[in-house]
């Protein structure tokens, strides 16, 4: 059944190879891009492979943006835009995390909560959010995002409940390290502060992200969980990430320090 979705973070990654694929099976695309670059950008190669999908500037962190995105009838919300910040979390500047939160929690959960209720009114809808892998596990010289993506966790795993009884679902989604670039300029980004103050700690060890798996399987992973008519709650990929995951999560018990 084709589906009208709008797709944050369209312009690179994951977001962008989902809206071609939900493209070419026939969906009503809304992809929605940071600059207007990316807009551009992204018409133009959809033109190119014959694809029809309605691109718009949609920087989750401008109001005016989210505002118009907000008048949009739509059946999914993938809220996917995301940005990694590096760095121990004794050293990183205040500025740095905050704005982790703001992309990935604050401005997220703004649209979550506009779509969320005109779907409460439908009486139907389904609001589908990029976790982390690392909002499940430790994930040390990351916490910035880690706890972003924690705090995502959190949000999604009320807001689950909240609104299942009104119709409305909730999953997420939960990548480990793919190639799409984003885990390599993350773990570069603390490189733009280190050197502007003094440290007490050392520098995260400087290491090829050369065991990063093809983003076609979380592409296609992805645009399951949205076509699924009664989706998993929470999917974990690749296989070894979920396998990890479950270690880690049963190892804390026994925790001491």
């Amino acid at each position: 059944m084709s589906r009208t979705i709008l797709i944050t973070g369209a312009g690179s990654g994951f977001g962008r190879g989902v809206s071609f694929e939900l493209a070419r099976r026939g969906h009503r695309v809304i992809a929605g891009c940071q600059i207007w670059p990316q807009v551009t950008g992204l018409r133009q190669a959809l033109k190119a492979e014959g694809l029809s999908a309605e691109v718009i500037k949609l920087d989750v962190l401008n109001e005016i943006d989210r505002n118009k995105a907000l008048g949009l009838d739509i059946d999914v919300l993938f809220n996917n835009a995301g940005i990694m910040e590096s760095g121990p979390m004794v050293e990183i500047p205040m500025s740095v995390f905050r704005s982790v939160f703001e992309t990935n929690v604050f401005a997220a959960l703004e649209l979550a909560q506009g779509f969320g209720k005109a779907m409460v009114k439908r009486g139907a809808g389904r609001i589908v959010w990029t976790s982390s892998v690392a909002g499940l596990v430790k994930v040390p010289f990351d916490g910035a995002y880690a706890a972003s993506k924690h705090a995502v966790e959190g949000i999604c795993s009320a807001l689950r409940e909240e609104l299942a009884p009104y119709g409305v679902q909730v999953v997420t989604i939960n990548p480990g390290a793919y190639r799409t670039g984003f885990n390599d300029t993350g773990m570069e980004a603390m490189d733009q502060w280190w050197a502007q103050g003094e440290r007490v700690v050392d520098h995260w060890p400087v290491r090829e992200l050369n065991r990063q798996h093809d983003p076609a399987e979380m592409v296609a992973t992805m645009v399951e969980v949205i076509e699924a008519e009664h989706p998993a709650y929470r999917t974990v990929r690749p296989a070894v990430a979920e396998e990890m995951v479950r270690r880690e999560q049963a190892e804390v018990w026994d925790l001491k320090v």
